[in-house]
This record gives C-alpha cells, sequence and structure tokens, in this order.
C-alpha cells in the first residue's frame, strides 16, 4: 500500500440528516454513541495499511477537523498522516467545491505531491468494514482505469442507489443514477450466470448498486478531470462518460454496508447495533474501527432496567429508568423514573457543573440530559440537548414531517437538535 493515497469527500451539505447537520457537517456525525461517521472510512483505510489520507471538507467543518486533530496522529518514524483540505481560494478558483469531480480536481495538487500510483476514494456517511487490499489487488490485476465496489441489492432498493450492469469479465459496461422506469430496471438486471456463480440465483436481489467506494490510477484520474473541465460529479459526467473508452472494472461486495445518509437510515442502523447480534462490530478482530480517546469515567447505573443497550463512557442513570432497544451517548445524564424506547440519546460535550446547573435552574432552563419521568420513543436526541422532567416525545399527532422550533420530524421519527431546550411537561 505504500503507492496508495486515501481520498474521503466529506463536504457536502449533508441535507438529508438534517437537523442533525444543522451545526456540524455529515462526517461528523455521532454515531453507536462514541464514534463519528468519518471514523469508519479512516479505520478502513489504516486497517488496509493506507496511512496517507486526505479529507476533503467544506461546511461546518469546524467539529470535524476537531475530531480528527484529536484522534488519528501517527508516530514519527511513520510517515502517515490524517490532514484536512478544506475549501479555500486560489489563484485559480474562488468558488465552492460543486461536486465531488470539481473537489477533487481543486485538490489535484496534494495527491500529485504524494507520487502515488493509486488513489481510493471514499465517502464519510457509509457503515462498512472492507479490505482495500483486495479492492486494489482486483483494480491491479484487470489493469483498469478505476474499480467501483458494488454489491447486490432488491429491486425496491434500486431507487436509492446508481446501478450498474456488467459483461461477462465483470467490466462496467452501462451506469444508471438511481433508474426508477421498467426498461432502465430490465436492462440492468444482473446475468443468471453472475447470479448463479455467486450464490445469488434466488435470493431476490438482481441488481447491483454501485458503493461510492472507488480506486483509480492516479495519471488517469488526473487525464480524465483535465479532459472535462465543466464536469462536476464523479460519477454522473466523469465515469459514465468514460465507460466506451476505459476498462472500469467492478468490485464484488457482499458483507454488511450501510449509507445512513438519512435520517431513517441512520436511525435503524444504530438500533440494530444494539440488538443482541448486531449486523456490525465496531470492535471487530477484523477491523477494528477508531476514534476519540477520552478520560472518561466509567458510566454509573443506579437501580435501572436495560434491555439491548449501547452505554458509552461517563454516563449516569437514575433509579427506576427503564431503557429498551437503545444507543446511549457519552456523557449522558437520565434521571429517575426516565423511560426510553428505541431511541438515540447522543450524549453532550461536557459534564456540567453542579454550580451551572443551580444556576440554569433559576432561570427555568433543564439540565443536560433527560429529566425526571421523562418518556422518549422512537427518537433522537443530538448532544447537549436539554429534556426536562415530565416531558414526553412520543409523536403524539403520528406526524410524518414538521419542523418546530426544538424539534424536527422526519419519516414519523423525532429529531431534537443539538443544543435544544424542552421545557418541563411538554408533550411532543
Amino acid at each position: 500500500m505504500q503507492d496508495v493515497v486515501g481520498l474521503i469527500l466529506g463536504g457536502g451539505r449533508g441535507t438529508s440528516l438534517h437537523p442533525l447537520t444543522k451545526h456540524r457537517s455529515e462526517p461528523a456525525v455521532p454515531i453507536a454513541g462514541k464514534y463519528r461517521l468519518i471514523d469508519i472510512p479512516i479505520s478502513n483505510c489504516i486497517n488496509s495499511g493506507i496511512t496517507r489520507l486526505y479529507v476533503v471538507t467544506q461546511f461546518l467543518s469546524v467539529s470535524l477537523h476537531r475530531h480528527i486533530a484529536n484522534t488519528y496522529k501517527f508516530d514519527p518514524f511513520n510517515n502517515g498522516f490524517v490532514e484536512i483540505l478544506a475549501a479555500q481560494q486560489t489563484n485559480e478558483t474562488a468558488d465552492w467545491y460543486r461536486g465531488t469531480a470539481d473537489a477533487i480536481r481543486q485538490n489535484l495538487r496534494y495527491l500529485q505531491s504524494e507520487r502515488a500510483k493509486h488513489v481510493v476514494i471514499l465517502s464519510a456517511d457509509q457503515l462498512y468494514r472492507m479490505d482495500f487490499n483486495e479492492l486494489i489487488q482486483t483494480h491491479r490485476a484487470s489493469r483498469a482505469a478505476a474499480t467501483l465496489a458494488v454489491t447486490p441489492v432488491a429491486r425496491q432498493q434500486t431507487a436509492r442507489f446508481g446501478i450498474v450492469r456488467l459483461n461477462e469479465q465483470n467490466r462496467i459496461v452501462e451506469m444508471v443514477e438511481k433508474p426508477t422506469t421498467e426498461r432502465q430496471l430490465e436492462q440492468l438486471r444482473a446475468s443468471p450466470a453472475w447470479l448463479q456463480k455467486r450464490g445469488l440465483a434466488d435470493s431476490g436481489r438482481d441488481y447491483l448498486a454501485n458503493l461510492g467506494i472507488y480506486v483509480f490510477d492516479c495519471e488517469l484520474l488526473y487525464d480524465l478531470l483535465a479532459a472535462q473541465p465543466r464536469a462536476t460529479d464523479l460519477v454522473t459526467e466523469i465515469l459514465a462518460s468514460s465507460l466506451a473508452t476505459h476498462t472500469i472494472q467492478s468490485y464484488p461486495f457482499d458483507g454488511y454496508w450501510e449509507d445512513v445518509g438519512s435520517v431513517p437510515a441512520y436511525f435503524e442502523a444504530n438500533l440494530a447495533l444494539a440488538r443482541p447480534s448486531p449486523p456490525f462490530d465496531f470492535h471487530s478482530p477484523e477491523g477494528v474501527i477508531y476514534t476519540r480517546m477520552r478520560n472518561l469515567p466509567a458510566s454509573r447505573v443506579q437501580g435501572a432496567h436495560l434491555e439491548q443497550c449501547l452505554i458509552s463512557d461517563g454516563c449516569t442513570i437514575g433509579s427506576g429508568t427503564r431503557i429498551e432497544r437503545c444507543v446511549i451517548g457519552i456523557r449522558t445524564r437520565l434521571g429517575q423514573n426516565v423511560v426510553l424506547r428505541d431511541a438515540i440519546v447522543n450524549g453532550a460535550d461536557r459534564i456540567e457543573l453542579e454550580r451551572d446547573r443551580l444556576r440554569n435552574r433559576q432561570l427555568g432552563i433543564p439540565d443536560l440530559g433527560v429529566g425526571d419521568n421523562s418518556l422518549v420513543e422512537r427518537a433522537i436526541l443530538d448532544k447537549d440537548c436539554r429534556i426536562g422532567a415530565n416531558v414526553q416525545i412520543i409523536n403524539r399527532r403520528q406526524l410524518q414531517q414538521d419542523e418546530q422550533d426544538n424539534y424536527v420530524i422526519r419519516d414519523g421519527i423525532v429529531v431534537i437538535p443539538n443544543g435544544a431546550i424542552v421545557p418541563d411537561g411538554t408533550i411532543i
């Protein structure tokens, strides 16, 4: 992997994850209580021996920069690094990144300075574990210009992904972004021979989705970007137009992979981690997912009832509290007789001092965390929320979409934004 450099695209607005992206970039969104989404691609690279990594950022990136600076530090005898490439004005351009291809084009000089032969390009809104050694071996063996990781999906999932069609050599010959018509879907169906060879003939997963994981020959990538100086999207403009002139290879991947770039997907993926047999293990010997080390005490639980939960460091859980199928983030404080069901609590960035709590109470401001006798069901509480006593967050009106000052409802899931205050006795 000495001739491979990694490039992680993390600069989008993340509108599908709003309001979790109201005050932070998408890669900085917490997951599994103590991690952030950016930890997934960085850890996959490190575990694969790729230690020269660039992270391209643009929107609300302060907390992401802080997390990376505090987490990923290599020893002085290793030439590895994780470096931020923030959008900036230069002599060549004064524009924001207009898309994935434009973001790469504006940062080519950094890739060129590493003199690498291959670049792995990744997204920062996915939950998966992959050995990039196998991906790159496939790329080198095929002598391709680019290689895309693909996974089989069912017909009802195709509208969420870019779908590809392969020839007999597993070369990609057609790409359609989020196909919807019957004609498109029929043409894109994987061949029976391909499905049979991989034991998928009767699985119902007859289509191959682009996972947003790419390997390029660096010189070829530079040439493709230079040949289309106005192209802004890597897939629909650069790759799709290159199918007839270059070999674009596929790398089949059938392990766990989940796009968590929307509120429903993020919610379900988090809760799945609390199951007795979770689909994804952050501390698997196949590849540990790394994050920032914190000097936090063990969580203190006082006579609570817990079922299928992840409890992070530094939490305080009061007596009589009941937690079912939940993910509890760092420094979370839950009062007495609280009930949480199917909930994600992202915790807090600090432990509130007693003098601050007393002063806030005089002003009618609840403590950080969830107050006594409150009920939270099917909801996400982002960091530093203040939920008062006797509050009910249950989507009482059964709304699918709504947005108010201190809460947002997305697909029936109530989301309390970062730092929001829900006063005592409130019913949502």
